[in-house]
Formats: C-alpha cells, structure tokens, sequence
C-alpha cells in the first residue's frame, strides 16, 4: 500500500477524510522567483510600469489565491485562512522572490494554499509585464516549512 494519502484501498482517488483530526495552529512558507530583464525590474523598482503597481498587484493576487486553492486543485479541504501574509523582494537586478505565509487554526494544512499563492504571485508578474518581456522565467517554487498538525514541524534542506 502506497503512502499517498489522496488514494483509497482500491487505488480510487478520493479526498482525505480529516473530521477525525484534532484542531492546531498550522502555517506554511512557500517561496519562488521570477527573472526578468532588468529593464523589465527597473520599470517595476521605479513604479513606471503603464499597468501600475505590479508587486502591489501581485500580492493583492496571492493573498485571492490563497483563499481559492480549493478551487483550483481538486482534492484540497476548503480551509478558514486566519492570516496570510506575502513578501514581494526585487534583488534590483534582474528578479522578484516572492514568499507567502499562510496560518489557519484547523484540522489540516495550509501548505497548498502558500504554493499556490507564489505561483499566482509569479503569474500575476509575468501578466503584467509580459508585453516588455516574453522571456522572464518562473521558478524555485518550493515549501519551505510548515507547522502544527499531527505531523508536526517540517523544514526544507538549504
């Protein structure tokens, strides 16, 4: 029998039954990147982009996509965000790194929704910028921690 949880004993797929599982605390970081030219980043670094404020927009995005994972990938729980928090960095050269912070107190994680968030983040960049510069790249999207839960704390590896 296979770890995976979104799979029943005859290999179905299903959504994990989690009304047994005691409320906790959870919060996940996730994290990404977006490389641009860097005259792409100077319009965003000096807010001269014609489509406004594109890091403003893009966290505006995340923070939405964060509440609608469910929506979006099929077998996620519907989870009451208590705070989701998204940091927005320009390394002034040549890219954005994007991580997002999402907490809840219930019975299942919010790792979905911090993963979800960056990469919306991302997309939201390359939108808005794209009719500068096709060739911007999207990455790096990883967790980078979580919290609470019966499994406890995780961290990745540096």
């Amino acid at each position: 029998m296979s770890d995976l949880t979104h799979f029943n004993a005859s290999g179905d797929a299903h959504m994990v039954n989690v009304g047994e599982k005691n409320s906790t605390r959870r919060i996940a970081v996730a994290e990404g990147v977006i490389t641009m030219l860097p005259a792409t980043l100077a319009l965003i670094d000096k807010g001269e982009h014609k489509k406004g404020d594109v890091l403003g927009i893009a966290r505006i995005a995340a923070i939405m996509a964060s509440k609608r994972t469910p929506d979006l990938i099929p077998l996620c729980h519907p989870i009451a965000l208590t705070h989701v928090d998204v940091k927005l960095e320009s390394n002034g050269v040549d890219r954005v790194h994007c991580e997002v912070t999402t907490e809840t107190v219930g019975v299942t994680g919010v790792e979905m929704e911090a993963l979800t968030a960056v990469q919306v983040a991302l997309l939201t960049i390359y939108d808005m910028c794209k009719a500068v510069d096709r060739g911007m790249e999207m990455g790096a999207v990883r967790l980078l921690k979580k919290s609470g839960g019966k499994s406890g704390d995780w961290q990745a590896s540096k």
